[in-house]
């Protein structure tokens, strides 16, 4: 058993293991379930995770695209441009070139401690474990599908890891100051659904990457780890820019395959198209009251693909396929209980911005949807939720910088929502033996029923 000691200290939590008794590995590469060679004979998942510090800060060629201005509705697709340009010849390389991809080299990093959650080829783990076909009408998505995700941070990113982690990662310091971003930290998040051009005609010539998938709500398959190709849907490419966006320090900017764009140089990289971008919640807006109220804060590209805008959220606000930006919800509204399918109820920077550890909690205080507390079980399947507009659901939607949290009590993690969603839980499960509430759980709240081994 593994004794767990919670110190809190002027700066705010350090979680420190006290003493160990079996060994753990938090750099671990993947589940450990490979394919058989004579399927698969590429390269495998390796953890890219020896952190740097001490660097200084980088070129920023996407403030320097809008003349070091701030960033608006007017000039967020000159910004999106110059930050999909930045990372082009990286995504390239691990996109197209897998066997060539050295993320050391590069100066790209991962979490660590989600080794039992990643398959072996390309370390992705399952994002939304079953995304229906009644949110994507327009597009003729015909069954359901599996969301599988990876992430990589940039060398400025990376030091924030290294902060938290240290060399061992055995006893993370999270407090005000570890869990900051430095400027020009960008995070890149790559999602593939399980759905091929059969099922969706929007995935037609979309790139394939092959995957020991564990869950697949498109074959109906949950149980035994299978080869499968997984097609590229959406990248997600995410800034800390505290001058082009001073409500909440971050742009985020997602890019959503289309199969009617041109392929250039960057292969399947040019076919990746902007979606749009987001920089802050826009809390003046009450999209409940007045559904079709302009947004200051979100720039949504009116050339993006049918399919990416079937799943915007509340209000039209940044939310791609991969973000379950609506959902079956049900409320209370003047004493009567509605039950509404595909609603629009989060996006972006609503999620991210719950990002948040509470020691004494042993988690996050808040979920990343907006959720109320059951009445009596109703409300089944669907999301418990606050009324929409009321004020409870708009604590979601509030612009606050990366070091405020969203609970009092709570230390912020600048909204990296893996680190407080994932990575945190991951490791106070493995030090403790107990399973923690957050791993059971996709990105939409539904329960993931892992395969493989467990990190031990």
């Amino acid at each position: 058993m593994f004794i767990r000691r919670f110190c809190l200290g002027l700066g705010g939590a350090l979680f420190a293991l006290a003493a160990h008794a079996a060994a753990v590995d938090p750099f671990a590469d993947h589940n450990g379930i490979v394919p058989a060679r004579a399927d698969y004979n590429g390269a495998l998942f390796l953890l890219s995770y020896h952190y740097p510090s001490g660097l200084p800060a980088p070129a920023m060629p996407w403030r320097s695209a809008i003349h070091a201005r701030q960033i608006s509705v007017q000039n967020a697709r000159y910004y999106v441009a110059a930050l999909k340009d930045t990372v082009a010849k990286d995504m390239h390389e691990l996109l197209q070139d897998y066997d060539s991809w050295d993320p050391d080299r590069r100066g790209w990093y991962n979490d660590p401690w989600l080794g039992a959650q990643r398959e072996a080829i390309h370390g992705l783990s399952v994002a939304v474990a079953s995304v229906e076909p009644a949110l994507f009408p327009r597009s003729r998505l015909s069954k359901p599908f599996t969301t599988y995700t990876v992430t990589y941070y940039n060398k400025t990113a990376a030091q924030t890891l290294g902060k938290i982690w240290g060399t061992s990662a055995m006893s993370p310091i999270v407090d005000q100051a570890s869990t900051q971003y430095a400027e020009g930290s960008i995070t890149v998040k790559l999602a593939f659904t399980t759905a091929d051009p059969s099922v969706w005609p929007a995935m037609e010539g979309a790139l394939v990457w092959p995957a020991m998938v564990t869950a697949n709500a498109t074959t109906g398959q949950f149980d035994e780890p299978t080869l499968h190709g997984l097609r590229l849907m959406q990248v997600d490419v995410v800034v800390k820019d505290t001058q082009s966006a001073p409500r909440t320090g971050w742009v985020f900017a997602t890019f959503v395959y289309d199969r009617d764009a041109r392929e250039g140089a960057n292969g399947i990289w040019d076919k990746m198209v902007p979606l749009g971008a987001q920089w802050g919640l826009d809390p003046q807006v009450n999209s409940a009251i007045d559904p079709d109220a302009p947004l200051r804060e979100s720039w949504i590209n009116p050339r993006a693909p049918r399919y990416a805008m079937e799943t915007l959220g509340w209000g039209g606000r940044l939310s791609g396929p991969n973000d379950h930006g609506k959902n079956d919800i049900s409320f209370v509204d003047d004493g009567t209980r509605r039950l509404v399918r595909s609603a629009g109820n989060t996006a972006c920077l609503s999620c991210h911005g719950t990002s948040q550890w509470n020691a004494n909690k042993q988690g996050m205080p808040s979920f990343i949807l907006p959720l109320a507390p059951p009445v009596g079980g109703r409300g089944s399947p669907y999301l418990n939720s606050p009324a929409p507009g009321s004020v409870e659901w708009l604590r979601w939607f509030q612009n606050r910088p990366g070091n405020v949290p969203m609970d009092e009590g709570s230390i912020a993690g600048d909204f990296d929502l893996a680190l407080t969603f994932r990575v945190l839980p991951a490791w106070q499960q493995a030090m403790t033996g107990n399973a923690h509430a957050l791993q059971s759980l996709d990105a939409s709240g539904k329960k993931i029923e892992r395969v493989g081994a467990e990190t031990e």
